[in-house]
C-alpha cells in the first residue's frame, strides 16, 4: 500500500514562490502517473498538473499560465510541484495522488487511487 505524504507548504508573499513536495512510502511510485491537485475551502478538488510514470509526459492546467511546474525523481520516489508567481487565488489545500492503473497521464480525480493528506499554501496580497 502507497503511503504519500506533502511537505513544503506555508505562508507566503504574492508574488512568492514555494516548491511542494510528495515522498511515496510502502511502495515504489516509479511507474505510476502522479498528479497535484488543490481545493479551496467550499470548492471542489480540481487537477493542477500531471505527470506520467517516467517523466517524459506533463501535463499543466492552462489557467496557470506556465506559473507552475511538475517534475519527479523516481529514485528518490518522490514528485514535486514548483509554484512561481503565486497569486492570493492560489490558496488551497495541495495534495499529490497516484495513478496505478494503466493509464499514461491520469488528468481526472476519479483515476487515482492514492491521495496524500494535504498541505495547505496560503498567500497573503
Amino acid at each position: 500500500q502507497v503511503q504519500l505524504v506533502e511537505s513544503g507548504g506555508g505562508l507566503v508573499q504574492a508574488g512568492g514562490s514555494l516548491r511542494l513536495s510528495c515522498t511515496a512510502s510502502g511502495g515504489t511510485i516509479r511507474n505510476y502517473p502522479m498528479g497535484w491537485f488543490r481545493q479551496a475551502p467550499g470548492k471542489e478538488r480540481d487537477l493542477v498538473a500531471a505527470i506520467s510514470g517516467s517523466g517524459m509526459g506533463v501535463y499543466h492546467e492552462d489557467s496557470l499560465n506556465d506559473r507552475f511546474t511538475i517534475s519527479r525523481d523516481n529514485v528518490e520516489n518522490r514528485v514535486y510541484l514548483q509554484m512561481n508567481s503565486l497569486k492570493p487565488e492560489d490558496t488551497a489545500v495541495y495534495y499529490c495522488a497516484a495513478h496505478s492503473g494503466p493509464r499514461f497521464l491520469a488528468k481526472v480525480r476519479a483515476d487515482y487511487d492514492y491521495w496524500g493528506q494535504g498541505t495547505q499554501v496560503t498567500v497573503s496580497s
